[in-house]
This record gives C-alpha cells, structure tokens and sequence, in this order.
C-alpha cells in the first residue's frame, strides 16, 4: 500500500503551494480539499459570520475513502482531526510568522476579522495542537514556511521522503 500525506497549517502558511510542487516534482496527486469541499458541496451551508462553509466531515472522509486506500496522495487542509489516523503516513504542520501571515491573509481579500482569527490561530499553535492530538508523534514534521527559499526546502525533504517510502 502507498503512503499519503496531509499537509496542514493556518491558512496562508503555504499549504496549496507547497503541495502543487510536490505533486508535480513526485508523480503524486495533489488533493486540494477546500476546493473538493466547494466543488462536490461536501458542506452543510455556509457560516456567514466566519465567511466559510460548514464541513461535512462525514461526507468528506465518505468521498476520499477509495482514493485514501489507493495511497500516493498529498491532502492540503488546514485542519487534521477528523480524518483516519490509518490515512496518512506523514503530517506536516507547515508554520508561518505573523509579520509574513498577516499580509499574506490580507491579500485574499479576508475580513480583518477573519484575518486576525487566523493569525491568532497560528500564534496559539491550534493546527500543531490537532495534529499532536490526532497522530503519532514520529508521523509529524514541523516547518517554517515564511520565505521562498524555506518552502523550496520543505518541497525537497518531502520529495525525499517520498522516495524513500513509496512502495509503487
């Protein structure tokens, strides 16, 4: 069986990047799950108040399970604790400092209010948090993503790990 990888993190810390390099460097498919979640509406509405959809949790671990099984994925969320724990084989937390996180949420057009729940989020390490909860420790990997140089060498020991442990 091929391992996959979730690659979590506050919005803005580079998730989709990070993932669409990898995905193209490895072979390996790139699931962009908010884009899944809009597209296949596995939600139950929207939260006007934090301007986002209500996950269905049920109905995204109902849509990923065959894919999950067939292994050679990289899942980007910014969330991890409600999926199999038997689902991934890597977590990588990717972290940003505040002074790049801020403008980078600020250039997706969030409300300042939004903005400062994500960024408060991250000072308060709430996706690390999830993720220590949710996985063995040896499965989760840590890494700053502030500048283009840190996610380049986060996409390459990914890669590597990739290497090293796809049984094709």
């Amino acid at each position: 069986k091929r391992p996959n990888i979730l690659v979590t993190g506050t919005p803005g810390t580079g998730k989709t990047t990070t993932c669409e390099m990898i995905a193209k460097l490895s072979g390996w498919k790139h699931i962009n799950l908010s884009q899944m979640i809009k597209d296949k509406s596995l939600h139950s509405g929207r939260n006007e108040e934090w301007d986002c959809m209500i996950l269905d949790e049920d109905k995204v671990c109902d849509a990923l399970e065959d894919t999950m099984v067939e292994g050679g994925n990289v899942v980007d969320f910014h969330t991890c604790d409600f999926f199999p724990e038997r689902w991934f084989h890597l977590v990588v937390v990717l972290r940003a400092s505040n002074d790049i996180l801020y403008p980078r949420l600020q250039k997706r057009n969030y409300s300042t209010k939004k903005v400062e729940e994500n960024v408060e989020a991250e000072i308060m390490q709430v996706v690390m948090d999830e993720a220590k909860e949710s996985y063995k420790s040896e499965c989760i990997v840590v890494l700053e993503s502030n500048t283009v140089e840190q996610m380049e060498s986060n996409v390459k020991k990914i890669c590597d790990w990739i290497a090293k442990n796809d049984k094709k």
